[in-house]
C-alpha cells in the first residue's frame, strides 16, 4: 500500500483535498494532507512574513520524519509542485513518486514567481499591497483560504540532482481553463521529456474539487492494477502519455474493467463522518493535533 502526503497550492490548506483522502483510504494506502505553515487562522502576523518555501519544504520532511515514511507519494497542487520538489530534493530517497496536479515543475533556481504567467505575478503584487508579506485570496472562492506568505512564492528553488532522481514522476494538465492557465509550456516541455509520465485532466484548476473521483483514479491506477500501467476505472475523458518504459499505452485503447466503489469509507468513521486521523496537519510539530479540517 502506499503513503500519500498532499500538498495545496496557494491560499489553501488540508480541506482542499477532503474529497480526495477518503477515496484513497478506501482502496487501503495511508494519506495524509498538509496545512503548510503560515496558512493556519491561529498564525500570527510574523509566521505568515518568515514563511518561505524551505519553511514549507520543512512541513514535509518533519512529517516524513515524525511517520517514518521510507516511501512517499508527495502529490503537490499548484504551488505546491514547487514545495514536493523542495522536498523530496532533500528527502533523501524517501519519496518514491510525485505527482504534480496541476502544478508548477521547477527547475534549480525557478520560483513560482518566475514560473507562473504575467497575469498572476500581477495578482501577487497587487494582493500583496496591503500587508507587504502576505497575498490575499482572490474575491469569491472558498471562504476557509487564507492569505498566502508571499515569501513563498519569491523564493528561488536549490536543487541538488536528487529531485530528478525520483522513480516515478508525473505531471497532471488540467486543460479545462486553458485560456488562463500558467501551465501549457510546462507541458510541452514534460511531454518531450522521457522521465515524465503527462496526463490530461479535462478539468478547471481545482480538480480535487471538481472531480474527485478522477484524481483518486489517476492516483491509484498503477497500484490497482499491478502490470497494468494506467488505466482509470470507471472515470471518462482522462488521457495519459508516457515516452519511456510505458510507453504505448493510452486510455481508451479498450473497455475499461467495472469501475471500482469510491465511495466513503464506512467502517471506523468519526462522529464527523471522516475518520479521525485522515488528515494530518503539517507545519507546527507534535502539537498539530490529528483532527478533520471540519473538527477544529
Amino acid at each position: 500500500m502506499a503513503t500519500f502526503i498532499l500538498v495545496p497550492g496557494a491560499w489553501h490548506g488540508a480541506w482542499a483535498f477532503e474529497a480526495v483522502v477518503p477515496l484513497l483510504e478506501r482502496a487501503g494506502h495511508t494519506v495524509h494532507a498538509l496545512t503548510l505553515t503560515g496558512l493556519w487562522p491561529e498564525d500570527d502576523d510574523a509566521t505568515v512574513a518568515t514563511a518561505n518555501l524551505d519553511t514549507h519544504a520543512d512541513d514535509v520532511l518533519r512529517l516524513l520524519d515524525r511517520a517514518h515514511i521510507t516511501e512517499a507519494t508527495l502529490v503537490g497542487h499548484s504551488y505546491g509542485g514547487m514545495v514536493i520538489a523542495a522536498a523530496a530534493d532533500r528527502a533523501g530517497g524517501r519519496v518514491a513518486r510525485l505527482v504534480h496536479l496541476d502544478a508548477y515543475v521547477p527547475r534549480d533556481g525557478e520560483s513560482c514567481w518566475s514560473s507562473t504567467s504575467e497575469g498572476y505575478r500581477e495578482a501577487f503584487v497587487a494582493g500583496a499591497a496591503g500587508t507587504g508579506y502576505a497575498v490575499q485570496p482572490s474575491t469569491g472562492g472558498d471562504p476557509r483560504r487564507r492569505p498566502h506568505p508571499l515569501a513563498s512564492l519569491l523564493q528561488g528553488i536549490r536543487l541538488t540532482g536528487a529531485f530528478a532522481q525520483v522513480p516515478r514522476r508525473e505531471f497532471v494538465y488540467c486543460s479545462g481553463w486553458e485560456d488562463r492557465t500558467p501551465f501549457a509550456d510546462l507541458r510541452t516541455r514534460l511531454r518531450a521529456d522521457p522521465e515524465w509520465q503527462v496526463h490530461d485532466l479535462p478539468t478547471v484548476h481545482n480538480a480535487m474539487r471538481e472531480d474527485p473521483e478522477a484524481v483518486a483514479a489517476l492516483l491509484l491506477g498503477d497500484e490497482q492494477r499491478p502490470g497494468a500501467a494506467w488505466v482509470f476505472h470507471g472515470v471518462a475523458g482522462l488521457v495519459s502519455e508516457h515516452r519511456g518504459p510505458r510507453a504505448g499505452l493510452a486510455l481508451g485503447a479498450s473497455a475499461p474493467p467495472p469501475a471500482r466503489d469510491l465511495g466513503p469509507h464506512p467502517a471506523a468513521l468519526g462522529p464527523t463522518g471522516r475518520r479521525p486521523d485522515a488528515i494530518y496537519h503539517g507545519g507546527r510539530g507534535p502539537e498539530r493535533p490529528h483532527l478533520p479540517t471540519a473538527e477544529r
